[in-house]
């Protein structure tokens, strides 16, 4: 959302007469933490019993798929993984994934896209319609010809950010936790969710340097049966991560 603002987009849609709002599944205090900290200029609205997506669904605008956090087969809250979302954090309704919705005045649907949660974009977490694209669709639809339909799902934009490997967001979650664990990155108060990403990161060099200098100093016996250990420890953590994260297949739609 932070790229509507800084690309100027915001600002030329209340220019052309419009206005942005960021709606999300999480709690209303943590709607306002996003607000606070990401400096969106734009009114953020918590829903999490989902009646605005579900009165979205109800009008034909556009359904949006739904994650409910959960592992199949775990128990709600049952996690191997540090630092997990606390109690008030709760989504009684699930999560529902990113979407991108503009109308006109009489409800016309100007753009519509919705993500398809995948590995690839990391169930969901990333690479978003870039602004400027949207807002040249946007733009586009508004010079149709009054009484034109609603514009079709946008299943091919331009992406923000191109998607990334699985296995490399795997591993950044084991670096957050210092590759003792999976630690998500989790939105809190005071704390910055790139800024985390970028400190993650860091770290990969120094892990390697440490598993370098194991093998250039200790037999190779020891080596192996250490990283056979630490193999054992991160295990549950990933397969948790990779039961967690949502993957809808191409043929899929929103329940």
């Amino acid at each position: 959302m932070r790229g509507y603002a800084g690309e100027g987009v915001l600002q030329a849609i209340r220019e052309a007469g419009g206005e942005v709002y960021a709606i999300t599944s999480e709690p209303q205090t943590l709607s306002h933490m996003a607000h606070e900290g990401w400096e969106t200029d734009m009114e953020h609205v918590g829903d999490p019993h989902q009646e605005i997506a579900d009165e979205c669904v109800q009008r034909g605008w556009m359904s949006l798929f739904k994650w409910d956090m959960v592992e199949e087969g775990a128990s709600p809250g049952e996690s191997p993984l540090a630092d997990s979302p606390p109690e008030w954090m709760s989504h009684p309704k699930g999560v529902f994934q990113p979407g991108v919705l503009v109308l006109d005045r009489d409800g016309r649907v100007l753009y519509r896209w919705r993500c398809r949660p995948t590995r690839n974009n990391v169930g969901g977490a990333i690479s978003r319609p870039a602004p400027q694209y949207v807002w040249r669709r946007i733009q586009a639809a508004r010079l149709e010809p009054a009484g034109a339909p609603d514009a079709p799902m946008d299943t091919d934009p331009e992406l923000d950010i191109p998607e990334v490997p699985w296995p490399f967001f795997v591993a950044l979650l084991l670096a957050n936790g210092w590759f003792v664990r999976v630690k998500p990155f989790v939105q809190r108060e005071g704390r910055d969710l790139m800024g985390m990403s970028r400190a993650a990161m860091m770290r990969f060099p120094l892990f390697i340097a440490v598993w370098a200098a194991a093998i250039w100093l200790l037999p190779v016996w020891a080596v192996a049966l250490a990283f056979a250990g630490w193999l054992a420890m991160v295990a549950p953590g990933i397969r948790f991560v990779n039961g967690r994260f949502q993957h809808v297949g191409p043929n899929e739609e929103p329940a």
